[in-house]
C-alpha cells in the first residue's frame, strides 16, 4: 500500500489509485492521533480511539447501505482481508474505502480558486463538509458566528436569537469548505456556485445528510445520548452519482451527550479552551485566515493522565455499547465512564 496522506486522525493509504473517472481502492488507518481546533496532531495519543472509531464507523455504514444509501465504504480489513462488523474476530483499524480523487481548489493571494470543480462531475471528492445541528451546544461556532454578524437568526430559520443549549425544533444544515486551511462556512447558494453543484445534487446533499443524522440520532438514543450535531461528507463515483465519503457517526464527526456531558472530542476541546495556547490560537485566526499557525508561538499542552485515561475508556466503552459487542475487555461501562469525566471538566 502506498501512503497518500497522514492527516492528524488518520492515514489514508492507497491499493489502487483513482484515474480519471474510475475510483480507486484505498484503506483508512485511523490512530490514535486527534487534532482540536484545525491546529493538526496534539501532542497526546488517546489508546484505542482509532480501532473505536473505525467500528463505529462501519457500524453505521453498514447500517446506512441496508437504507439505501450508497457509500465508498467497502468493509474492514482483517488478515488481509475486507470483511463485514459480524465477520471480524477481533477490532480493527483499518477500514477499505473507494477511493476517489481529491482535487485542491489553487491558492490565489489570500483565497481560493475552485475553477477546477467546473471541468470534473465524476470521481471526486465533494470540497465540503455538511453540517446537521439538532441543537446549539455551550461552544458551538453558530454563536460566534452570530455574534460577529456573519450569521443571522433567521438564517437557522428562529425568530429569535438563541441561546447555549436550546433544543432545535427540528435539525438545520450548515455547509463549509473542507480542503482550505481554516474551515470556511458558506451559505448554500455559495456552496453550490463553488463546486458548480446543481439544485438538484444540493437538494440530495441535504436530503441525505438529515437520513444520516436521523439514523445517528436513534442509535445513540438507546444508549441515552443526544447528537447534538455531526458532520457528513460527500463524493461523486464513478458514474458521477453521489456517494457518502470520510466516516459518519463517530465521536469524532459528532458532538454525543449524556446529561450534558460530552461523549466526544468536545470533552478536549473544553480542557483546550481554559489554555493560553487556545487563546492564541483564536488571535491568530482573527489575523490570518491562511497562515495563522506561523503566528502561534507557544504549543498545546499535554493532557492529565487520568484525563487523556478516560477520554480512551469513553471512546472504547461508546463502541462496546453501539455495536452490542464487547470489542474491548475490561472498558467499565459508558455511564461510569462519564460520571468520572465530568468531574475532571468541572
Amino acid at each position: 500500500m502506498k501512503e497518500l496522506k497522514k492527516g492528524s486522525v488518520k492515514t489514508l493509504f492507497a491499493v489502487a489509485e483513482p484515474v480519471g473517472e474510475s475510483p480507486g481502492e484505498g484503506r483508512f488507518f485511523f490512530s490514535d492521533r486527534y487534532s482540536v481546533f484545525d491546529w493538526g496532531e496534539m501532542p497526546d495519543h488517546i489508546r484505542g480511539r482509532g480501532e473505536a472509531l473505525c467500528i463505529v464507523g462501519a457500524y453505521f455504514f453498514e447500517k446506512l447501505e441496508e437504507m439505501g444509501i450508497s457509500t465508498h465504504y467497502l468493509g474492514v480489513e482483517e488478515g488481509g482481508r475486507l470483511k463485514r462488523l459480524v465477520e471480524l474476530e477481533k477490532p480493527s483499524a483499518l477500514m477499505g474505502i473507494k477511493l476517489l480523487r481529491v482535487l485542491m481548489p489553487e491558492v490565489k493571494g489570500n483565497g481560493y480558486d475552485y475553477s477546477i470543480y467546473r471541468r470534473e462531475r465524476k470521481n471526486f471528492l465533494v470540497p465540503l463538509e455538511v453540517i446537521y445541528r439538532n441543537s446549539l451546544p455551550e461552544g458551538s461556532s453558530v454563536f460566534r458566528r452570530l455574534e460577529e454578524g456573519s450569521l443571522r437568526p433567521e438564517d437557522l430559520g428562529l425568530g429569535e436569537m438563541p441561546k447555549p443549549g436550546q433544543v432545535l425544533e427540528k435539525p438545520i444544515l450548515d455547509v463549509s469548505t473542507k480542503l482550505e486551511e481554516t474551515d470556511r462556512y458558506l451559505s448554500w447558494d455559495e456552496a453550490m456556485d463553488l463546486v458548480g453543484l446543481s439544485c438538484e445534487e444540493v437538494d440530495e446533499i441535504r436530503k441525505t445528510a438529515l437520513l444520516v443524522d436521523e439514523l445517528i440520532s436513534e442509535e445513540v438514543e438507546r444508549l441515552g445520548l443526544f447528537n447534538e450535531d455531526g458532520k457528513v461528507e460527500f463524493g461523486f463515483d464513478g458514474e458521477g452519482n453521489l456517494i457518502l465519503a470520510d466516516v459518519v457517526g463517530t465521536p469524532d464527526e459528532c458532538r454525543f451527550t449524556f446529561e450534558g456531558v460530552p461523549v466526544s472530542k468536545e470533552a478536549a476541546r473544553i480542557f483546550y479552551r481554559r489554555t493560553d495556547w487556545y487563546r492564541e490560537v483564536e488571535e491568530a485566526k482573527k489575523k490570518d485566515r491562511i497562515g495563522w499557525k506561523e503566528l502561534v508561538r507557544t504549543s498545546p499542552p499535554p493532557l492529565p493522565g487520568r484525563f487523556a485515561e478516560l477520554l480512551s475508556l469513553m471512546y472504547r466503552a461508546f463502541a462496546n455499547e453501539l455495536t452490542g459487542r464487547r470489542w474491548f475487555e475490561g472498558v467499565p461501562p459508558l455511564k461510569e465512564v462519564l460520571g468520572e469525566l465530568e468531574e475532571n471538566l468541572r
